[in-house]
Parts: structure tokens; C-alpha cells; sequence
């Protein structure tokens, strides 16, 4: 008789776990949520502080976001973007998060339509040159030769991480950035080498991570944000996803993936789930913008019912698919959420929102794992962007 080999036994969450060349205290990353607190483009005391917390907190990576890696690719003015001024600050922040015992990330991107032309001063890119909703401009469509030179902007980018201390960057492929719109069959409709199939649409996407693993080898580890599912009726779907995670994982140019949803530019709250704070983000805008998004802000800030793992069953999927290691995202807020994710296959968790409310909540789960969040995923941190991420729930 064929003896019936053992069950791989459940990893723990808290136990430390390789990625790539990195070695991680854990497997709690803390995700990529745009702080709101670089009016300059630079490091500041307040980003430091922002990534401490958790970091002292008991994650085992925290994710600095968003770093554009061109200036034109800024979703506004006030954003980090990656040059020579801006490296003496973050060498000051990773050195501050090591110093807590965590590792970090630099997530690294190029906002593409998702870019406000007004606020940056400089002409949005996208795959198709439409109007943008965003800045009310129309967008210009990125040539080959633009393309070329973000692919080898995030290399450049991941260079200059490596060089500031970072353990790993994360190639942003999502929500409709400019790598994720090449990848929407709906915004892309080129008829060159990057539009039509889905080898073309994937090409940049694929560029950039084979750039950056070009560049920084195995100095740092590299990981990828996908969007498994746009969200929004002619996106990009489930299937052509787990082509162009296949793809990455074939060509080994990231050591683990992220699976995301939704689209900044066309249906945002498909990501985050729960409440949809239309009033407090109208508040944030003069008039008659602030009118407008009172009397239309459900169109675009659609609610989605809040539940514990969300987007679990697409993320199955690509497990089943897969070798790579995988990071599950949105609705980690518990040990029972975390176990299960292990219990799974994923090789990690990753929390956002409820690191907002109680950054100390991964050590506080680990003394006892009852531990339950307090976020009751109202989503009113999410207008906060605009004068500092933070839980307004907070006294």
C-alpha cells in the first residue's frame, strides 16, 4: 500500500518567513495607503512617524506608498517621487523602521490617468490620450519611446530604494495606474504592440519587472501589486490576470505578488468595502466641485458590503494557479482571518485600514489571539489623504 504523505503543516503568521533574499520577523505586511504628509515630494518627520508605529506595532514589512517614479506620474503635487533630494530622507525612514525590528518597501509606480495634470503641472499620460475625469484635461498617449523610459524609471527607482536602505520595492501593476490601464481592455484600445491581445496590453507591465530585476538582482526583494479584477464592466477580468501573474512568475522577476481589485479611476470602493464617505470627501473640495460630488458621489463611490476576507475567493484562484508566493489583502483584521489565510496557502497577510485605528494591533494579537479590531470599516479615513491618513475615529 502507497503511503498517504502528510498534510504540509499550517505555517504561523507570526513566525519569521523568507521573501526573496529577505528574511521578515513575520508574515504581516502592512499594506500601501497613501499618507498625505510629503507637500513637498520629500521624507518628512510625519512619514517617518507613520511607518514607526506600525513598525513598532509587530508587522514584519511595512510598505511606504506611493512613490512615483517619474513627475509626471504623481497622482498630485504633493507626492513623494524618486530623485537624487529625495534620498537622504529615506534613508532617515528606513533606518527608522529598522530600528523598530521591521523591514519596509518602497511601492513604486507611475499613476498614468490617474495623475492630476492640473496639480503636477505636467500632462497626464494614458494608453489612449482620453479625457481625463481626474484633472478635466485631456491626457496624452504614451508613445513606445514614453514607455521605455518609465520602464526603466522603476529600475532607476529601485536602484535609488536599494541604495536608501529599503529591503524590497513594490512594483504598483493596479487600480488602473499606468501599468494596470495598459492591462484594461477598456482603456487600452491601441492597435500597436502594446494594445489588442493580451501579450501586447501585459508587455509594459511585464518590462517593468524585468527591468527592475535587471537592475537590482537578488539586492533587494521585489514584489508586485495586480489587480486581480478591475471592477468595472469591459476591465480587466480574473482570467487575463492569472496569464499575466503566470507570466511574472515565469519570467522570476518578482518573489511574491499582492492580489488586488478595483480601479482608482473608475470604481475605487470595489477595493476597499464597507462604508462609501462621499459627504466627507465632497467636504475636501470648493465649490461647485464639492455640489457635484454631493449629488453624484454614489455613482462613482459605489458601496460594497464590508466581509471578513473579501477578496478571498478571486485570490483562490491564483493560489490554485500559482507557485509564487501571494500577500491576501482586504479584510485581514483578526487571528481567525490570519490563520485561515495560511491555512490557505498564502505565504502572507496584508492589513491597511485597521493599522490606521491600532498599529499595535498585530503584537497585540499575538499575546491574545481573541484580539478583535476595533475598524468598523466606515472608510472615513479615506477623504483624510488630502491633510494626513489617519482614523478620524480617533479622539
Amino acid at each position: 500500500m502507497t503511503p498517504v504523505p502528510e498534510p504540509s503543516p499550517v505555517p504561523d503568521v507570526f513566525a519569521p518567513v523568507r521573501l526573496g533574499p529577505l528574511r521578515l520577523r513575520n508574515r504581516i505586511i502592512k499594506a500601501a495607503t497613501f499618507e498625505g504628509v510629503v507637500p513637498d515630494g520629500l521624507v518628512t518627520d510625519e512619514l517617518i512617524a507613520y511607518h514607526r508605529r506600525p513598525a513598532e506595532g509587530g508587522v514584519g514589512m511595512s510598505t511606504v506608498a506611493y512613490c512615483a517614479v517619474a513627475p509626471e506620474g504623481r497622482t498630485q503635487r504633493g507626492q513623494l517621487w524618486m530623485r537624487p533630494e529625495a534620498l537622504p530622507g529615506l534613508r532617515r525612514l528606513t533606518d527608522a523602521v529598522h530600528e523598530a525590528g521591521a523591514a519596509v518597501s518602497l511601492q513604486l509606480g507611475h499613476a498614468g490617468p490617474v495623475a492630476d495634470a492640473r496639480s503636477n503641472g505636467m500632462r497626464a499620460l494614458s494608453p489612449m490620450g482620453e479625457f481625463s475625469p481626474v484633472s478635466l484635461r485631456r491626457n496624452r498617449a504614451a508613445t513606445a519611446e514614453d514607455l521605455e523610459r518609465i520602464a526603466q524609471a522603476h529600475a532607476d527607482a529601485a536602484w535609488g530604494a536599494a541604495e536608501s536602505g529599503f529591503d524590497a520595492v513594490e512594483l504598483h501593476l493596479g487600480h488602473n495606474y499606468l501599468a494596470s490601464a495598459f492591462l484594461s481592455p477598456r482603456l487600452n484600445k491601441r492597435t500597436d504592440a502594446y494594445g489588442g491581445t493580451l501579450p501586447n496590453r501585459a508587455r509594459f507591465a511585464l518590462a517593468i519587472a524585468e527591468a527592475v530585476r535587471r537592475k537590482v538582482g537578488d539586492r533587494i526583494a521585489i514584489t508586485a501589486k495586480l489587480n486581480m479584477t478591475d471592477g468595472v464592466r469591459g476591465g480587466l477580468g480574473v482570467e487575463d490576470s492569472l496569464q499575466v501573474a503566470a507570466w511574472l512568475q515565469e519570467a522570476g522577476s518578482v518573489d511574491a505578488l499582492t492580489l488586488t481589485a478595483g480601479s482608482s479611476l473608475l470604481n475605487p470602493m470595489y477595493l476597499f468595502r464597507g462604508g462609501a464617505p462621499v459627504k466627507e470627501f465632497a467636504a475636501h473640495f470648493p465649490q461647485p466641485q464639492r455640489l457635484g460630488i454631493r449629488l453624484a458621489g454614489r455613482s462613482f463611490l459605489r458601496a460594497y458590503p464590508y466581509e471578513p476576507l473579501y477578496l478571498l475567493d478571486d485570490a483562490r484562484r491564483f493560489r490554485r494557479a500559482l507557485t509564487l508566493p501571494l500577500a491576501l489583502l482586504g479584510g485581514v483584521t483578526d487571528r481567525a482571518g490570519m490563520d485561515r489565510a495560511m491555512a490557505e496557502g498564502f505565504a502572507f497577510v496584508a492589513m491597511a485600514r485597521a493599522l490606521l485605528r491600532e498599529p499595535d494591533l498585530p503584537a497585540r494579537i499575538r499575546a491574545d489571539s481573541a484580539t478583535p479590531s476595533l475598524c468598523i470599516h466606515c472608510n472615513r479615513c479615506m477623504p483624510t489623504i488630502y491633510t494626513g491618513t489617519r482614523c478620524p475615529l480617533i479622539a
